[in-house]
């Protein structure tokens, strides 16, 4: 087992967030009015089987606790057995579990199952991926989460390697580009939520955007002079791109050395795969990167019950 799948990893706690009933509505998306007429039509009612998962493309696999869910709520009599766990390096063709019970019941939950699976193992996938070329900075996701799915997303996140950022608007004080327009310049903003976190006895974390090696000035300028709750200096879009993919971080650097520790920093905007490594080496804390969950390109998993036609026809569209 790797290190990241050697311990069972929890979903994100959230105060309202309902992960039973987002099954249930994918459930209840699938099934409309009238349920699987398919598998009504071609299936006997009490016939059992044994359905294995295949994966169709090397990865980490994640969504394995959340697959035993969806499959007991359809029917709490399905037994799953699991070879990977979420957090595990699969490799194409590879069995990674199976699930064994009323073949009415696997079928229905087939989909949904592996919906969930395949979004969150592409996650987990370039997250691990993206986490690996940041060391020594961590690697964190944003709030560009599909609707209704941010829980999920933020756990895949988790599974590969990476850290939540805010779950919501409700669990950090993060004053961004527009807020401070609003407001009238960094130090107004810093100002009124300093005064609003002490008027309501808040403590929470507090991060700034930052734009230009100014606003930072400004920033530390105001650290310096007042008490404030200020954790982190967001430094966005300070890495340059290139047209061959390459990156200028001089940028970044000099705000990173002006701050010179005293806060957390981060960095974000142009963060891919192929810049990371390069924005990790320049001493920032974190790198938060929206394309972690908003532009996920799923793992190929599939669940078959003749898992031998299934291989065959695997290795003949390369997909086994």
């Amino acid at each position: 087992m790797s290190a990241v799948g050697s311990m069972l990893i929890k979903p994100p706690t959230h105060p309202t967030y309902d992960l039973k009933g987002v099954i249930k509505l994918a459930l209840a998306e699938d099934a409309g009015d009238r349920g699987d007429v398919t598998s009504i039509a071609t299936i006997p009612t009490h016939m059992e089987v044994e359905a294995y998962f295949l994966a169709k493309e090397d990865g980490v696999i994640a969504g394995t606790t959340l697959a035993e869910m969806i499959l007991h709520e359809v029917d709490p009599s399905l037994k799953v057995e699991w070879s990977q766990r979420d957090g595990d390096h699969v490799h194409k063709g590879l069995q990674l579990g199976k699930v064994s019970g009323g073949a009415h019941s696997i079928v229905v939950a087939e989909r949904v199952v592996l919906n969930f699976m395949q979004r969150m193992s592409g996650i987990a996938t370039l997250t691990k991926a993206m986490a690996d070329a940041a060391h020594p900075a961590v690697i964190l996701d944003t709030r560009k989460t599909a609707p209704g799915l941010r829980l999920v997303d933020k756990w895949a996140v988790l599974i590969g390697g990476g850290q939540n950022h805010r779950l919501g608007l409700f669990d950090m004080v993060l004053i961004k580009d527009n807020h401070i327009s609003i407001a009238g310049g960094v130090t107004n903003a810093l100002e009124s939520v300093d005064m609003y976190l002490q008027q309501n006895n808040f403590q929470m974390e507090v991060e700034i955007e930052t734009r230009t090696l100014e606003e930072v000035k400004e920033v530390l300028d105001y650290a310096s002079q007042k008490k404030t709750a200020l954790t982190r200096i967001l430094l966005d879009n300070m890495v340059i791109p290139h047209p061959n993919r390459d990156v200028d971080v001089s940028m970044l650097e000099k705000a990173v050395k002006m701050i010179d520790g005293r806060f957390e920093s981060e960095a974000s905007g142009n963060v891919t795969l192929d810049t990371v490594h390069k924005i990790g080496q320049t001493g920032v804390t974190y790198i938060s990167s929206g394309a972690l969950t908003h532009s996920v390109k799923a793992l190929d998993i599939s669940l078959k019950i003749d898992t031998e036609l299934a291989l065959q026809v695997g290795r003949r569209t390369n997909r086994a």
